[in-house]
């Protein structure tokens, strides 16, 4: 069934303005123009609209959305189970702002004792925002994956090639540490995984928490999983664990 611009923003809930809009930034065109220039959409944009709706929700910026959704990597049911997750947080988060005003309310009335920590114990974000940090890295989104295009493009075939050759060398020695029997955690790995991590710089910059959500993509993430798998069974798993010992390592150090 096909809309028009008025019937989608009554059957969404938003405004006309707003669909004009996000089709003149390029984040909701319509699947077609008439030549008297009425735009209709269809199944394909009621769903990107519906993308788009979630994630402002969710207080991502635009130009994220415009992104994540143009992004070739992107996958709307791993997304739709990432902004479900992101959801319960938001809610919980809420429901607690929810009982923190509760007790606050008493606690003036007189009617309760409150602690000084609980007036606040419910305003952190740090949970949603790892979260959301994580989902961005998995869908390929973050401001480093714009940087990585840049770069590869600047670089060229020859010499993404040779990044690409120098990488593949790496993992084999990392897989050749596990074959001997060495401990992710063990200081010949960790020179290794270092050695990884600086290897990021060729495509983008990166930080240690990127680094993290990174390394359980390596195993949560199939795509990600079977190129290591390909090399040795369990690399995976062994490249995920001192990947994130190194991270957590580096910020104890920092601190």
């Amino acid at each position: 069934m096909s809309y028009t611009v008025q019937q989608l923003a009554n059957l969404a809930g938003v405004s006309v303005r707003t669909l004009h809009y996000y089709d003149e930034v390029g984040l909701l065109k319509p699947a077609r123009v008439q030549s008297n220039g009425y735009r209709y959409y269809e199944e394909t944009e009621l769903l990107k609209l519906q993308q788009i709706m979630f994630f402002r929700e969710l207080d991502f910026s635009l130009d994220d959305i415009r992104r994540i959704l143009s992004s070739p990597r992107f996958d709307m049911k791993s997304a739709l189970r990432d902004q479900k997750e992101l959801i319960k947080l938001k809610r919980n988060r809420l429901d607690g702002l929810i009982k923190t005003i509760d007790k606050t309310i008493k606690k003036i009335n007189k009617k309760i004792n409150m602690k000084d920590e609980e007036l606040y114990g419910n305003f952190s974000k740090e949970e949603m925002e790892k979260y959301t940090e994580e989902a961005k890295q998995r869908w390929g989104h973050t401001e480093a994956f714009k940087q990585s295009q840049e770069r590869v493009k600047k670089m060229g075939k020859a010499g993404l090639n040779k990044v690409l050759e120098e990488s593949g060398k790496l993992t084999l020695e990392i897989a050749a540490a596990m074959a001997a029997g060495q401990d992710p955690k063990s200081e010949a790995v960790q020179k290794l995984i270092a050695r990884h991590y600086d290897s990021l710089r060729t495509f983008y910059e990166p930080n240690l928490q990127m680094y993290r959500g990174m390394a359980k993509m390596y195993v949560d993430d199939p795509r990600f999983k079977v190129n290591y798998e390909n090399v040795a069974t369990g690399l995976a798993e062994f490249m995920r664990d001192g990947m994130i010992y190194f991270a957590d390592s580096q910020e104890l150090s920092e601190k």
